[in-house]
């Protein structure tokens, strides 16, 4: 005769509740831990980052669904969990790689050197202009920025805050000690965001400005050549109103006593 099925008790029931909960936080943290380490040499977490920017690009960070984008990296879907925990996770390392975390980390070790100030601005111009010519940025790099540009997504602002905001208020610092003026002095923004806007042209623009000027070819050398004439030019403005600021405001002293 077949023996009965026993019947868990509460306490039974308790203690498997126990032992699942235990093997599930386990395998969460392998999980956590294997996403947060290396990538060694598995290829893998470069074609997933490769096909997700170009489905990221195509349907957006809502419509884009994880089955796709490892249909198209050739990879299994736990793949996705197993290197970026989501596709939230996903998705930031897709935003971190088109902002250039080699040119990025050029730039900081630039703005920790002991130069002058306008001597530093010439450098960190270079380190983000460096590799362009290298590094052409892919059609679906832009359509990702216009898509945050149109929507905005939380990703985006998280990077911004850890990424760009350190790089800029430092950035807002250094043209103020050119300009004798602090780093939150409106004038100060207004020269940086100058300085800003001459080299996202060149990093955001380069397919546009290749057709209007096809002499363009972003060569190493030219780029040089481009973050030169921006420093010069941009040095140009700065050191002009350099020794004209602490005079016009001890004029608006004078006439405020």
């Amino acid at each position: 005769m077949p023996r009965p099925v026993s019947r868990l008790t509460n306490s039974n029931r308790c203690l498997k509740l126990a032992f699942d909960m235990r093997k599930k936080t386990n395998a969460a943290g392998q999980s956590r831990r294997r996403s947060a380490g290396p990538a060694g040499s598995d290829p893998t977490r470069g074609k997933l980052l490769d096909a997700a920017g170009r489905v990221f690009a195509d349907r957006g960070y809502e419509a884009a669904t994880v089955r796709e984008i490892c249909r198209r990296a050739g990879a299994n879907v736990a793949a996705v969990n197993y290197h970026f925990r989501d596709k939230q996770g996903l998705y930031t390392q897709v935003l971190l790689r088109m902002a250039g975390a080699a040119q990025l980390e050029r730039m900081r070790a630039t703005l920790d050197q002991s130069a002058p100030p306008e001597e530093i601005l010439r450098r960190v111009i270079k380190a983000r202009l460096q590799g362009l010519g290298a590094d052409q940025m892919p059609d679906w790099h832009f359509r990702i920025v216009a898509r945050e540009f149109a929507h905005p997504t939380p990703a985006m602002s998280r990077m911004i805050d850890k990424v760009s905001r350190p790089l800029y208020e430092r950035l807002l610092d250094l043209i103020g000690q050119i300009i004798h003026l602090p780093a939150d002095h409106e004038k100060t923004r207004l020269c940086t965001h100058s300085v800003m806007g001459q080299i996202f042209l060149y990093a955001l623009a380069c397919p546009i400005l290749s057709k209007l000027w096809p002499g363009m070819k972003t060569t190493p050398e030219q780029m040089d050549r481009i973050a030169d004439h921006i420093a010069d030019f941009s040095l140009a403005y700065l050191r002009d109103i350099a020794p004209v600021q602490p005079q016009i405001q001890s004029v608006a002293g004078t006439r405020r006593n």
